[in-house]
């Protein structure tokens, strides 16, 4: 499978990170489509293919999940169970935690669900870039970059 058809699904409600996460994926030059939905409810029909979601050429299964804990309508912990008790191929989905929250029971929570890796959220956009640069290619989502003709 070629690794620039991979998509990374972002999780989360607050409007500031999201203009930093999508700017950071594009500062980085990730190739990886980004996909956001703002709250857990909507995460749960993304993965379902429900709804609006139901394209999956427009809407295809993540091969990556990043997600905040602290949302409406459904937790990230609520997300994260209902994904992990799910059949194959969603409950093998990886799933970074990226949560202000550095509370241990929290990031106990969220391994204890299921969570691949829990990290707490930088607050400036050089960190956020660094942070998401260095998930994706973590679980190996980095696309080569295309060689040079030669002269």
């Amino acid at each position: 499978m070629e690794t620039r058809n991979f998509t990374v699904l972002l999780v989360e409600d607050d409007l500031n990170d999201i203009f930093l996460v999508t700017r950071a994926f594009k500062m980085a030059d990730l190739p990886n489509p980004l996909q956001v939905v703002t709250d857990g409810q909507e995460a749960i029909s993304y993965l379902a293919g429900e709804g609006k979601y139901g394209d999956r050429d427009a809407h295809p299964l993540p091969s990556l999940i990043v997600m905040d804990i602290k949302m409406p309508r459904k937790t990230g912990f609520e997300v994260l169970e209902c994904v992990k008790r799910s059949e194959r191929p969603l409950r093998r989905i990886p799933i970074v935690i990226v949560s202000s929250s550095d509370n241990p029971a929290d990031i106990n929570h969220a391994y204890e669900l299921g969570a691949n890796a829990y990290m707490v959220k930088p607050m400036n956009f050089r960190a956020v870039e660094h942070l998401f640069e260095s998930i994706t290619h973590y679980w190996g989502l980095e696309c080569a970059k295309p060689e040079l003709e030669p002269a």
